[in-house]
């Protein structure tokens, strides 16, 4: 084969075992002729080795050549150097992440396509290559469809480059349709024919034992090595088991999969001679490695395949059917040594309904890595850009949005608040993104470091950032899987960490699986530094950690090192020379001796994590039903955008379980589970994830104790309630409503604690003005709130929106202006000249007593109206009758209501009642005589003086007034209120005892507990007791105590009359002889006979009453006044007086009453034969009320004398009741109402304390009884129902 003289001293040999060295010809001229040449063949057509030969052949000498994957990459340089006779690293050469193995004399370099897509941001025409070489382009990988978009935009502006393609036979057709309908070179594989064989499982749990039964048939037939496809590394561990428990003969049984080492992966490549091997590899096997001696295959037919989740915004990796594409790539496997079998485990017809190639990546995965490379490349918006096959929108939005999320890309203004949309130019990073694009990691990873430099914890996070982005150097072999995880859970703890050096397993657990990665670190270095190398190797195998991916732990961390130095991330760091900062960084690290700062590692942590923060459902771990007890279910966490996970129960917080969570990996298997695990607070995402927060705030209020406004606050993180109910201030949310809010409440409502003078003077103001119309019953009076938020409003600065705030401000404005924010009574009333305060007095002057008023408008309210403050002590000193005036400023308007309740008859005389009622006031204040009447009697006799026709004061109905027009007397000890209502003589009554134990406590020099005899020396007529402000006045009298007669302070005069002569009475009977005996004798057995058929209990119960009836008779005789008997000698007189006389007048009273009592017999007798009902149950009434015990010395003359004849009309009532029951119905009504009248006029009055005048309105209702049922009797005066109702009306 000829050599190109451009080649120089290379060997340019092609192998004619190749299929691909029959068309180097061809291909050699179309690389001259053409721009883009694909180039198909399957693997063993030595495409990949042969092709950068070819391209330096065709006078290419700077060649790009890429891999999916870094194994490739390395050992397809080193083949290729070998073939052509250089050292790895001179004329061919390779790069991978973080490793470098070429120079400028380079002329191919090996390299992954994500090392190439790196490149173009900072060599955007690629210049440094002339050729470049996409291998395995039908792997469609995310980086292999940009470049190949990138390269299509590219090339016209580079027409000196060329783009070589290389596929499998599948789809090239695309491919070179992308670029303008290249041409494509068919290299044929070494293939034989392959036997298709469809063995269906019957469930899909006997795949273990379908593989083994495949591998059974297939090893009965001799020659060549078994390739099974398991989907992952778990079913590669089943199998083997089941496979060796065949024990078949002289076979070996071989994983193969990217996590084992690279020694173990060897293992499949070396020889076996007189072994049949059996090789268990997952899909890493159909086209990336070529496993020599494959003669058959088995296929279940299923991968794990990266699928990115729209919903969840999780990568994950299901198991699914695999493609026909692939199916077929795995059946090819067999086929190149000779004759094959592949033996799939499903049937044909689920073959041909599969679809035919498997979807690319970009199709099914977070584009936000590549996107970011684009943004930082320039490379326009992503949505022009060329794709191979466009990916899904969804795919492209959620690339920005984790980019978004983590702060990569800048906020573009005409979009803010609404989902991110790239500008025409393509998206633009930040300074955040700009970091992120240098950083040879996962955005997520790279995210991290950003914020740990900022945070000054760099150093730490950097291992943490590097174990995240390699798989997991802790190994849990199935076989011991309990003692590994025995071992791995020291670093749980910072105490299981240092018993790890000491060779202990145990410690208290520390719920964060980040801190678990750091502290393994640690305690990586410090073995590292104590043991040989053989040892460190030992130690790893024992404490099942990975020694291989340690050391790419290790060199990536160097690395990482190297590039946070480089970019100066570690901002914090206390030298800022950035030469120094770089060496430091490529200083080999020990063991720290030092823990870290745990909050600023996971707050940095947390950066870029973002997304994958969940809150625990409290919920969730509620039991469902009433069922045994047993385990609690596990406990699940509500994640962004609706997603919901549980912590992988191998997790350090698994059993924690806190209440804020975030996760390294969201992996969906069975259910959603986060692995790597770290707790979090709140206040750590407020400060990292401040772009993504939503806020949302109730509805703003005033709060006392802390002076300002406020809200409360829902803390969101991409749907996560990070925060609920938080109360913060409103003032930084809108400061507008925060000093409306504080002028409202605080200086307007008075809600703030405050000693601020000026608002107890505006206070005051404030109060005297409410208190006018309280007294003037007008609300149009005092202007409203809002006038005097406006006079704050005006005068305080726009920024004071707390207390706090208004606090500083006025400091300094009082020793200026100290009256500046002063109300006047102006500032609150709007006409001060409409309104007569004088008309509503503070007090009320009756007699002596100045009585405190109020006033409250509130119509409806029990307090409406004006109220008199009345203190007990002087409840028995006051009129009511002044109070019946009301006061000035309400007097126009009681007159006229009392003028509209009269009846329509009379009413209509005084029409318009405003009119009349200023008329009268007026002829009242020129007659000021009247002054001392109750008012409506004053008002009937004004109105009958102007009209010319009398009016009776009864006709007012006082019951229909307003209430706010009735006075309320509110009744106080002095410093509390005892009891109120608009009833005075009620309320007087209901406070008596309390008065008169006042009374005579403080009397006690006058009062007397009881006595047979006068013992109580001069009895004064009043006792004034000082008192303030007004003094006590009581009025002593003698009691009638039974037995004995005392001396008590009574609260009224006329109370003290009624006590006095009842308790002289008694006395001077206790001090005369008794004439009893002779009044017996002389008495006939007919009256004997009465006397004892009476109410008393005994004839000497009788007589003594009818001796106590006879003194107060023979007192009144003599008119002696009982309250001029204070004194001893006076009483002596009067005892003289009266004892002549006794006998004789107590044999006439005994007389009178045997007929009244044989009268009260008859009667009785006759009411009892009548039927029960209305009549029998009045007259029943009736006759209790005059026959009684003790009726004989209760009734005074005359009607003592008249109860005779009371009876009888009795008797003749009961025979008109027969005659004539209408009349007596009718009759019967009236004296119905009339009684109930009575019993409601006398009802304020207490027992045995009725006024005369009551006394008598009820003997004249006893006459009017006589009228009514008995007229032939007579009448002692005239009386009618008319009367009776007058004088009940003017009791009341």
């Amino acid at each position: 084969m000829p050599e190109n003289p451009r080649a120089g001293d290379l060997r340019l040999e092609f192998d004619p075992a190749l299929p691909i060295s029959a068309a180097v010809d061809e291909i050699r001229a179309l690389i001259a002729a053409h721009q883009v040449v694909v180039v198909a063949g399957e693997t063993g057509s030595g495409k990949t080795t042969q092709l950068p030969k070819i391209a330096l052949l065709a006078g290419r000498s700077r060649i790009a050549h890429t891999q999916p994957r870094r194994l490739a990459a390395r050992t397809v340089a080193t083949r290729i150097a070998q073939e052509m006779g250089v050292e790895i690293g001179d004329a061919v050469g390779y790069q991978v992440r973080f490793t470098r193995q070429a120079t400028r004399r380079t002329k191919v370099k090996l390299m992954t396509d994500g090392i190439l897509l790196a490149e173009i941001g900072h060599d955007r025409d690629l210049r440094h290559y002339d050729t470049i070489i996409i291998d395995e382009a039908h792997e469609r990988s995310l980086n292999i469809d940009f470049l190949l978009g990138y390269l299509k935009q590219l090339l016209p502006r580079r027409p000196d480059l060329k783009v070589i393609i290389t596929s499998a036979t599948i789809d090239t057709a695309r491919f070179a349709e992308h670029f303008g309908d290249a041409p494509i070179v068919e290299v044929s594989g070494r293939t034989y024919p392959v036997e298709i064989v469809y063995e269906p499982l019957e469930h899909e749990n006997d795949l273990v034992d379908g593989i083994a039964r495949a591998v059974t048939q297939l090893h009965a037939l001799g020659e060549g090595d078994i390739l099974v496809f398991c989907s992952g590394e778990r079913d590669i561990r089943d199998a083997a088991d089941a496979i060796e428990a065949l024990k078949l003969r002289n076979t070996e049984v071989l994983p193969l999969f990217a996590r084992l080492s690279a020694a173990e992966q060897d293992r499949v490549f070396r020889p076996h001679p007189g072994t049949m091997r059996v090789v268990l590899a997952t899909n890493v096997a159909e086209t990336s490695l070529t496993v020599p001696g494959i003669r058959y295959v088995v296929d279940p037919g299923f991968a794990r395949m990266s699928r990115y989740s729209a919903r969840t915004k999780v990568q994950r990796l299901p198991i699914e059917p695999v493609s026909q594409a692939s199916a077929n790539q795995r059946a090819g496997r067999c086929g190149r040594l000779g004759p094959g079998i592949a033996i799939r485990l499903y049937s044909e017809d689920d073959f041909l309904a599969r679809p035919a190639f498997t979807e690319p990546e970009i199709l099914r995965t977070n584009l936000a890595s590549v996107i970011l490379q684009m943004a930082d490349a320039r490379l326009g918006a992503i949505e022009d850009f060329p794709f191979v096959e466009p990916p899904d929108r969804s795919q492209v939005r959620d690339g920005l949005r984790l980019l978004k999320e983590l702060g990569a890309l800048q906020e573009d203004r005409a979009s803010k608040g609404r989902e991110h949309k790239p500008s025409a130019e393509g998206p633009r990073l930040t300074k955040t993104g700009r970091l992120l694009a240098r950083l040879p990691i996962d955005p997520r990873l790279g995210r991290m470091l950003v914020e740990a430099g900022r945070r000054g914890a760099a150093w730490d996070v950097l291992p943490i950032v590097a174990a995240l982005a390699i798989p997991d150097v802790r190994e849990r072999p199935s076989e011991k899987q309990a003692e590994a995880d025995a071992l791995h859970r020291r670093f749980w703890s910072e105490d299981g960490a240092a018993h790890a050096a000491a060779g202990e397993a145990h410690g208290d657990r520390d719920p964060s699986d980040i801190a678990a990665i750091w502290r393994l670190w640690d305690y990586l270095r410090s073995q590292r530094n104590e043991l040989s190398g053989n040892a460190f190797r030992r130690m790893c195998r024992d404490e099942f950690l990975n020694f291989l991916r340690i050391r790419e732990w290790q060199d990536l961390v160097s690395q990482l090192r190297e590039v946070v130095g480089e970019l100066d991330l570690d901002t914090n760091a206390p030298d800022r020379d950035a030469d120094h900062r770089r060496r430091r960084a490529k200083e080999p690290r020990t063991a720290s001796g030092h823990t870290p700062d745990w909050e600023a590692v996971h707050t940095a942590v947390l950066s870029g994590l973002l997304s994958h923060v969940g809150l625990r459902d409290e919920s969730s771990t509620a039991p469902k039903t009433q069922q045994r007890r047993g385990r609690r279910p596990m406990a699940e966490y509500l994640g962004a955008r609706g997603a919901r996970f549980a912590i992988q129960p191998g997790s350090a917080a698994a059993k924690a379980e806190p209440p804020l969570v975030m996760a390294v990996e969201l992996v969906e298997t069975s259910r959603l589970w986060a692995r790597t695990v770290a707790p979090v607070t709140a206040e750590q995402v407020e400060e990292v994830g401040t772009h993504l927060i939503t806020r949302q705030y109730s509805e703003p209020r005033w709060s006392v104790s802390g002076g300002q406004c406020v809200a409360d606050e829902r803390v969101s993180l991409l749907g996560v309630p990070i925060v609920a109910g938080r109360t913060v201030s409103y003032g930084r949310i809108d400061p507008v409503v925060a000093r409306q809010m504080f002028i409202q409440s605080a200086l307007v409502e008075g809600q703030w604690r405050t000693r601020h003078h000026f608002y107890a003077r505006n206070e005051k103001v404030r109060a005297e003005a409410e208190e006018l119309e309280e007294r003037t019953r007008r609300r149009d009076i005092v202007v409203d709130d809002a006038a005097i938020h406006a006079f704050y409003d005006e005068r305080i600065p726009a920024d004071i929106t707390s207390v706090a705030h208004f606090d500083r401000w006025w400091r300094d404005k009082r020793r200026v202006e100290d009256d500046y924010l002063d109300l006047a009574m102006a500032d609150l009333v709007d006409d001060t000249d409409a309104v007569d305060a004088d008309a509503f007095p503070d007090t009320w002057t009756v007699g002596p007593t100045d009585l405190p008023v109020s006033y409250v408008f509130a119509p409806g309210a029990h307090r409406d109206g004006v109220s008199v403050d009345v203190d007990v002590s002087v409840l028995n000193q006051v009129d009511p009758a002044p109070f019946t005036w009301q006061v000035p400023g309400l007097r126009d308007e009681l007159a006229t209501e009392l003028i509209r309740s009269l009846p329509k008859a009379v009413r209509t005389r005084f029409v318009p009642a405003p009119d009349w009622g200023r008329r009268a006031l007026t002829w009242l204040d020129d007659h000021p005589d009247r002054a001392s009447l109750a008012f409506p009697d004053a008002l009937a006799a004004a109105l009958g003086a102007l009209s010319g026709e009398p009016l009776d004061a009864t006709l007012f109905n006082e019951s229909a007034l307003p209430d706010h027009l009735t006075v309320r007397y509110v009744i106080t000890d002095g410093r509390r209120e005892l009891g109120a209502g608009k009833d005075f003589e009620s309320l007087r009554k209901q406070f008596a005892p309390r008065l008169n134990k006042r009374l005579n406590a403080a009397a006690s020099d006058v009062a007397h507990p009881g006595a047979k005899k006068w013992e109580f020396g001069t009895i004064p007529a009043t006792r004034e007791v000082d008192r303030d402000p007004t003094p006590l006045v009581g009025y002593p009298a003698l009691v009638d105590q039974g037995e004995t007669v005392g001396v008590r302070i009574a609260n009224t005069a006329a109370k003290a009359s009624r006590w006095q002569a009842r308790g002289l009475r008694r006395l001077v009977m206790l001090e005369s002889p008794d004439p009893t005996r002779s009044v017996f004798i002389h008495l006939s057995n007919a009256e004997k006979i009465a006397l004892s058929g009476g109410p008393y209990a005994n004839l000497n119960a009788l007589l003594a009453d009818v001796r106590l009836k006879a003194t107060g008779d023979l007192i009144a005789q003599h008119r002696v006044d009982p309250d001029t008997i204070r004194d001893e000698a006076s009483f002596r007189r009067l005892v003289d007086m009266v004892r002549p006389d006794a006998a004789e007048r107590m044999q006439a009273i005994t007389r009178v009453a045997a007929r009244i009592l044989t009268r009260h017999a008859e009667v009785r007798a006759e009411l009892a034969r009548r039927p029960e009902g209305e009549t029998r149950d009045d007259i029943t009434a009736q006759l209790d009320n005059l026959v009684f015990d003790g009726f004989i010395a209760a009734t005074p003359e005359p009607h003592f004398t008249r109860l005779d004849k009371y009876l009888h009309a009795v008797d003749v009532r009961l025979k008109g009741w027969t005659a004539n029951p209408a009349r007596e119905l009718q009759n019967l009504s009236v004296i119905a109402e009339l009684e109930d009248a009575y019993a409601a006029a006398v009802a304020v009055h207490e027992v045995g304390e009725l006024p005369a005048a009551a006394v008598e309105a009820g003997w004249l209702l006893e006459e009017l009884r006589v009228s009514l049922f008995a007229q032939s009797l007579g009448t002692a005066q005239p009386v009618s129902a008319k009367r009776v109702r007058g004088v009940l009306a003017a009791l009341s």
